[in-house]
Order: structure tokens, then sequence, then C-alpha cells
């Protein structure tokens, strides 16, 4: 290599740190921006009490959380908040990584990456949601009614965020399951065929996840359980199609 070509290479990769630098600047920019509107409206203490509902809705009537740290009425809504604006943040901060490796993809591996971080994000959140909506107050319900009427149910508000991020965060990988199926088929790791040919080890599989990962009843198992063997069956639709679209243009003639 000639001393001007070292030069160009050298060139070339100061220019890509910049670039690289420009875009996690732009993307703090993003974070930091949805965590300031977030602080002026609703507010984190809004935001928290909208996160509580499903257990308040499960407790006596007047019934609250309690805090047993001394500065947990601060920190823990700040910690929500701070959640709440990256999973907001998280269509720019992508849209940042896809513009700073999208010059150097062949058009075929365009239509490759840009609907698998896509769907990602969108799977994922969808995750959150569901559990958010449909699995925490038929959970928190089910488990204070084994509650004995001796026993004051107060939950400490550290614990129960704990404990929903979690759960949240398993459903968001849970329903990944249809990215990495397709991955999977794309990448030639795995035939179709041999997927259909251990789906009922993939059901068993999924069943014993839900009872490591939630907690010990049977709703919040089944919650877990049911949706990803249906994702798991929904990979194996998309998973051809999607091989079909996005393989190189040579692939696809032969």
């Amino acid at each position: 290599m000639t001393e001007q070509q070292e030069q160009g290479a050298e060139e070339s990769f100061i220019s890509h740190l910049v670039e690289l630098r420009d875009r996690l600047v732009k993307a703090a920019y993003g974070l930091l921006a949805a965590c300031v509107v977030l602080m002026v409206w609703p507010g984190p203490s809004a935001i928290y009490d909208f996160l509580a509902q499903p257990m308040l809705a499960s407790l006596p009537a007047g019934s609250k959380m309690i805090a047993t740290g001394v500065i947990a009425p601060f920190l823990v809504p700040m910690k929500v908040t701070l959640l709440i604006a990256f999973m907001l943040a998280l269509p720019w901060i992508l849209y940042q990584a896809w513009a700073f490796i999208a010059p150097g993809l062949y058009t075929h591996e365009k239509r490759l990456v840009a609907p698998l971080v896509i769907s990602s994000s969108l799977l994922f959140l969808a995750g959150v949601a569901f559990c958010y909506f449909l699995v925490f107050g038929r959970v928190f319900k089910f488990i204070n009614e084994f509650a004995p009427a001796s026993i004051n149910v107060a939950p400490d508000i550290e614990n129960y965020l704990d404990f929903i991020m979690s759960m949240c965060l398993a459903f968001g990988v849970t329903f990944e399951v249809p990215v990495v199926v397709v991955v999977l088929v794309r990448m030639g790791l795995v035939s179709i065929e041999k997927l259909k040919a251990i789906r009922p080890y993939v059901i068993v599989g999924a069943f014993v996840i839900a009872a490591i990962v939630t907690p010990p009843d049977i709703v919040s198992q089944f919650s877990l359980a049911v949706p990803m063997c249906l994702l798991y069956e929904l990979g194996l639709l998309i998973a051809p199609l999607f091989v079909r679209v996005t393989q190189a243009p040579d692939a696809a003639e032969q």
C-alpha cells in the first residue's frame, strides 16, 4: 500500500469516527428531548401513577403503595420517566444507527436490515403494551386474591418497579420470536422444514421459559407461553416471503 493510499484509508477511518460521533450526539439529543418533554408533561409523578394503576386496581379500596427508602419517592418516578423517554426516543435512536450503516450496504442488504430493525422495535413495544394492558391486571388480581385477610397488602414502589420492568422485558424479548425465526432462516442456519419439525419442543420450551421468568402463577405463565407459540408460527409464515424479498439479484436469478 502506497503512502497516498494509507493516508486515504486513515482519512476515511477518521471520517467514519466523526460520523459515528455525530450520530451518537443526535441520538442523545433525541433522548434528552424526550426526557424534558416528559418531565414537563405529564411529569414523573403522573407517569408512575399510570404505571402503578394495574396494581392499585387490584388492591382493596383506599390502599396505596409504600416507599421504604428515604429518596425512593423521588428516584423511582425519575427512573420510570427515563425508561419511558428511552422507549419514546427509540425510533429516533434506531434511525441514527440506520443512517450510519446504510451508506455501506447494497440495495438487497438494505431490504434485509431495515425491516428487521423496524419490526423488532415495533414487536418489542407491542410486547410491553401487551404485558401492561392485558397481563398485569389479571396477574395482580390473581395474586392478591390469595392474600390472607390478616395481611395488609402494601407493595413497595421499588420492588414494584423491579417486578414490572422484568416482566415488560420478558414480554418484549418474547415478542421478538418472529424476528429470530426469520433471521435463522434468512441466514441459512435452519430450514423451515426443520423449524416445523421441532415445533413440539418449541412449545415445551416456551412453557419452561415462561415458568422461569414469570411469577409462579398460571395466569402469567400462560400469558407468556401462548403468545410465544403463536409468534413462532407467525415467524414460520413470514420467513419464506422475507427470504424471497431480500435475496440478492444474482441469487434470485438462479
